[in-house]
């Protein structure tokens, strides 16, 4: 079946191209098991101005990445030209670091000698979402490529131009052939790939169902997996945070990237003593905010990426409605051609509906009126997944609670839950396992090693 681009704002077939027959494949596998066998023997040096050649390729063509980004999953120019900088920022930390986290660890024993050593795996599938295209591809290809590793990239089927353009970019910097390779792949071709004796690793960011079927797979082949699934984020309101502060972050959380992100502010948990006003303030900058052609400058949001996604998160308000929601704003797909849907408030959600228990992968808040600390710290870890929690107090008291007793890959305290290249990032429970990033990403595919050399008897 081919693979199609389509533009999310009108909905226009912007390209085809056809996925890679079996022998095709086979040939791209045995071409990455070739090419890591050179790879891996490169010093980090090399390796470092290669990764930093395409940084800078990222840097002076950024309008043109952002460009192919907005054509095909519909965000606005300047967020995608923002995501094509910060994919930029992350090949320069590990072209910088990546030595210093994977020198050799000496070891204090009755050897002679002992220390660890982090050595390559080899080939590694990267199964990578649509909805930060550049940046969820980079912040893998960066430490996997500087540890040694080659990558075998199956993104996804809504994005082949940006596919296509990582690819060149790595091309275009110097790296050797075939140690970043993208494959057109059908779903039914995954599973073979994965359990390929030729690939030493799969690093999957996606559903939660996807993630069940790839850690099942990849746990049947007894090869390392990493999984960065979904998440239903708290976004956590006491009375002595700063309410202008926190509303804006809680917008700009929301609504980012069209609300189709794993970290966004998905449930809004309200100390009942500012409830109302926090309400006031937020429904308002959530009225405010400009839904349209993604190309517009003056845009804040553009079309959801797919129409099938539209439809979907239509229809888990309708139900969370009919159990007794209530819509303060929003609420209803745009009429007219595109994937638009407005920004959403939802208040008096019930505990059992799916605004509560389910991700909402678009512009939809679920808003909850919580009593105090106790409460607030209940409902937010009342949920199946942990990915991220942001939680607003000058309360130091309070901040360490949240600290220590929230459920989650990683709590902000008086910020939004965000990426960065220097941290760790991933999820725990049904948000995954495995972390990304800073230190901890870049040793999830590599060996350590263990060398024990004896005194001389």
């Amino acid at each position: 079946m081919p693979i199609q681009s389509i533009n999310p704002a009108t909905g226009a077939i912007l390209a085809t191209f056809q996925p890679l027959g079996e022998t095709a494949l086979d040939e791209c596998l045995n071409r990455a098991v070739a090419s890591f066998a050179a790879w891996k023997k490169t010093s980090f040096a090399g390796r470092a101005r290669l990764m930093t050649r395409a940084a800078d390729l990222l840097e002076a063509e950024a309008d043109t990445f952002a460009a192919i980004m907005t054509a095909e999953v519909g965000k606005p120019l300047r967020d995608a030209r923002g995501e094509a900088l910060k994919s930029a920022r992350g090949c320069r930390y590990y072209a910088e670091h990546a030595e210093g986290f994977l020198r050799d660890e000496d070891v204090a024993t009755e050897a002679s000698r002992t220390c660890i050593r982090y050595e390559p795996l080899g080939p590694v599938l990267a199964i990578m979402p649509w909805n930060f295209p550049f940046w969820q591809v980079f912040r893998f290809a960066a430490p996997a490529l500087m540890g040694g590793n080659v990558a075998l990239l199956k993104h996804a089927p809504n994005v082949p131009q940006c596919a296509l353009a990582i690819e060149g970019i790595f091309r275009r910097a110097g790296f050797p052939d075939d140690v970043f390779q993208n494959l057109f792949l059908e779903t039914d071709q995954v599973a073979g790939v994965i359990e390929d004796r030729r690939v030493r690793a799969v690093t999957l960011t996606g559903s939660e169902r996807a993630g069940r079927d790839v850690a099942a797979r990849a746990g049947h082949a007894l090869k390392k997996s990493v999984l960065e699934l979904g998440g239903s984020d708290p976004f956590i309101v006491m009375p002595s945070a700063d309410l202008g502060a926190a509303v804006c972050a809680a917008v700009k959380s929301r609504t980012g990237n069209t609300g189709q992100s794993c970290i966004a502010a998905k449930r809004i948990i309200l100390a009942n003593n500012i409830g109302d006003e926090f309400l006031t303030l937020f429904v308002r900058a959530m009225e405010a905010l400009k839904v349209g052609d993604p190309t517009d400058a003056a845009t804040d949001l553009g079309p959801m990426a797919r129409p099938d996604l539209l439809v979907g998160l239509e229809a888990q308000v309708n139900v969370s409605v009919g159990a007794g929601a209530k819509v303060l704003t929003g609420g209803k797909r745009l009429a007219g051609p595109g994937n638009f849907y407005p920004p959403t408030v939802l208040v008096d959600v019930p505990l059992a509906s799916p605004a509560a228990r389910e991700e909402l992968f678009g512009p939809v808040a679920a808003v909850f009126r919580v009593d105090g600390i106790d409460e607030a710290i209940r409902l937010a870890n009342d949920t199946a997944y942990g990915l991220g929690a942001s939680v607003w107090t000058r309360d130091t008291g309070e901040q360490i609670r949240f600290e220590n007793e929230i459920e989650a890959g990683q709590v902000f305290v008086n910020a939004m839950v965000a990426s960065d290249p220097r941290i760790p990032f991933g999820g725990v429970k049904n948000s995954g396992y495995g972390r990304e990033l800073g230190a901890h990403g870049i040793r999830e595919f590599v060996n350590a090693k263990t060398i024990w050399v004896a005194g001389k008897s």
